[in-house]
């Protein structure tokens, strides 16, 4: 079985689906391939930004800065509940496509699920600037790529193809927001769903594409009970 997730570096609630994705995982049990796919929330997004993350939220929704914040607030509860610490205030907005182009060539370092998770964690609990090819390449570093490697590639124009790849097929699906986990590239789940949807589902989807195979007849000899009624 095999797992693909569309989501964006800038996006709170693609943490915390991937965590509530991890623990409802768990409860499955079962063996799973998963890769994360590049969707960007804003592409034309600036590299930097003079305004703060309420401030921003603020601007694009038309709602007062008190407001913007205490949207923030509750999303940063919501991570809260699933062992994520969020910091808007501090928080540095910018434009993630380096940060996918990254996670393109992590992956064919077989680091990509390794670098998703420090790359969320320092955006969103770090404050770190993903756009910023030095704290890429650092946060990089740590996951175990070779940092000169990864500033090189970041100073062109490598897996910018991958990246739009990944999106025009997100696009042909007909993905609009993220997270979005599509299953065996049949089955899709939108948003950040509880942990034991995720276990619902990933199982309805073995129970369908792994059929049981019975090796007697029904009516074969054998002593069984059902529907009130024994020796049947």
């Amino acid at each position: 079985m095999k797992v693909e997730i569309w989501s964006d570096f800038a996006c709170p609630f693609c943490y915390i689906g991937k965590r509530n994705f991890e623990a409802g995982l768990k409860e499955f049990g079962k063996d799973v391939e998963v890769e994360y796919r590049s969707f960007e929330l804003d592409p034309n997004a600036p590299v930097q930004y003079d305004q703060t993350m309420d401030e921003i939220l603020a601007e694009k929704y038309g709602m007062t800065i008190e407001k913007a914040k205490s949207m923030n607030n509750q999303v940063s509860a919501q991570a809260k509940t699933v062992g994520l610490d969020y910091h808007f205030d501090t928080m540095i907005p910018t434009n993630t496509f380096d940060a996918h182009r990254l996670l393109q060539f992590a992956k064919t370092k077989g680091t990509a699920e390794r670098l998703k998770e420090t790359l969320l964690h320092a955006y969103f609990t770090e404050s770190k600037n993903l756009g910023d090819h030095e704290t890429l390449a650092t946060i990089a570093a740590s996951t175990g790529l070779d940092k000169t490697e990864v500033l090189d590639m970041l100073a062109s124009d490598a897996f910018a193809a991958d990246v739009r790849d990944d999106e025009q097929t997100g696009a042909s699906l007909g993905i609009q927001g993220v997270p979005f986990f599509v299953i065996n590239e049949k089955y899709g789940v939108s948003g950040a769903q509880p942990a034991a949807s995720f276990t619902e589902v990933l199982t309805k989807v073995w129970n369908e594409e792994n059929p049981l195979t019975m090796l007697n007849k029904s009516d074969s000899d054998g002593e069984c009970c059902s529907g009130g009624s024994c020796n049947c």
